[in-house]
């Protein structure tokens, strides 16, 4: 994985002694494409890239993947929902809901002049701590399972911290973008870690340590992918890794997890079960699957199978080997991202694309680890499979961006040709 356009892929040595080179190259790189990129802007504003389709592997995979989605939703839950709601398909219709808005979000956003999109940085990162507060508002926020997550808006609801991960990325992208030199001081890149930081405590206080991590993972990666000192890199992942542990031994139910993941058979009906019914799901799948509709776990054994867990009842449904073939879609989709990345010429849009991809690989990888038990359960969502309108409009609409930016750079290459 590149950490800088295609003129800044490899890590200075010796505490950044070349980093003042390699930051004149991308400044005179980014004067070098500006007319290019005035010449592209004028296609992309007409809403069309000139026999340029960009990265269509990639939104193929992205539309395959949403797709099989709907399917395995409806798999995993329709016997809870003809139980609970009296309609097998209330969470298909839902999620078919959310795949159009997500559809059309995608395909919009895509045609977005990027040098507008730069603008909302700050805009978007303090109106997701505006409405991360606003969960906290009685009458506003809505609780469950002992967790104040989400944003009731009539029969709807939103889950802010969905939104807040993309906010931050809009931000970081932006601001590291408008000076490249930000990055060679611990101070220049102050302001990206607050703005982490602040959205890391809100989402903590939920609480939701889950979704803590990743965007603690998320800060941390987007800072190291500008260019930061490996000094500056070392000041911030050792406390964050510090405070794991800090977290988790603050809070009792955090550590019932904990003793959980380490021996769930010591409360089989208690903290332990839910590890114990995904792992149950896991060993029946064996290699080739039961077939798909007829997992057993779904029926009211395993909790949450249309949502956090959900890779538990596709693995029991199709396997090993389905599992394999789920997971090299969304493989294709991290490669063909960070490709897409590494072809960037400009700056801002490399660090959007590295940072919507490393959200997405960040959030797939702890979602699989989780159902595997190798690391202590927490509710998170499998990117563009599981149940939850938030996640798969918010993140069909990110994906639409990396398509955009794709386009771009095709459009960019055929100009060069011309």
């Amino acid at each position: 994985m590149t950490r800088s356009p295609n003129n800044t892929g490899a890590r200075p040595k010796a505490g950044r002694a070349n980093a003042g080179k390699g930051l004149k190259i991308v400044e005179n790189d980014r004067k070098v494409v500006g007319n290019d990129r005035k010449v592209a802007g004028k296609d992309r504003k007409g809403g069309r890239a000139k026999g340029a389709a960009g990265d269509l592997v990639f939104l193929f995979a992205v539309i395959l993947l949403s797709g099989l989605g709907l399917l395995f939703v409806y798999s995993a839950s329709s016997y809870n929902a003809e139980v609970q709601y009296g309609d097998s398909f209330y969470f298909f219709k839902k999620q078919v809901i959310g795949f159009a808005l997500g559809l059309c979000g995608m395909i919009a956003i895509s045609f977005l002049d990027y040098d507008r999109l730069k603008k909302l940085g700050l805009p978007a990162v303090l109106l997701s701590l505006a409405l991360l507060a606003l969960v906290f508002v009685p009458g506003v926020g809505k609780s469950n399972y002992g967790a104040t997550r989400w944003i009731g808006l009539g029969g709807f609801t939103i889950q802010p911290s969905e939104l807040a991960k993309y906010g931050f990325i809009l931000f970081a992208a932006g601001y590291f973008a408008k000076d490249p030199a930000r990055m060679r001081t611990f101070k220049g890149i102050l302001p990206v870690l607050f703005m982490g930081l602040a959205i890391c405590a809100l989402i903590i206080l939920e609480p939701n340590m889950s979704v803590t991590m990743c965007v603690a993972a998320l800060t941390v990666g987007m800072i190291f992918l500008s260019g930061a000192s490996w000094k500056s890199i070392f000041a911030i992942a050792v406390p964050v890794l510090l405070a794991v542990p800090a977290l988790i031994f603050a809070e009792p139910y955090r550590l019932k997890r904990l003793s959980a993941f380490l021996d769930p058979w010591a409360s089989p009906k208690d903290e332990g079960y839910q590890l114990i019914q995904s792992l149950y799901a896991l060993a029946n799948g064996n290699f080739f699957g039961t077939g798909l509709f007829r997992s057993r776990q779904k029926y009211r054994f395993l909790p949450f199978s249309e949502s956090d867990f959900i890779l538990s009842v596709i693995a029991e449904e199709t396997g090993f080997f389905g599992v394999l073939l789920l997971f090299a879609v969304m493989g294709l989709i991290i490669w063909r991202g960070f490709r897409i990345a590494k072809e960037c010429d400009d700056f801002y849009e490399y660090m959007l694309v590295t940072g919507i991809i490393l959200a997405f690989a960040v959030q797939t990888s702890l979602n699989a680890l989780v159902v595997s038990g190798c690391i202590p359960p927490t509710g998170l969502p499998l990117p563009l499979v599981s149940a939850g309108n938030t996640s798969l409009v918010v993140t069909m609409t990110g994906m639409g961006i990396v398509y955009g930016v794709s386009r771009h750079n095709a459009q960019r290459k055929n100009h060069t040709m011309r």
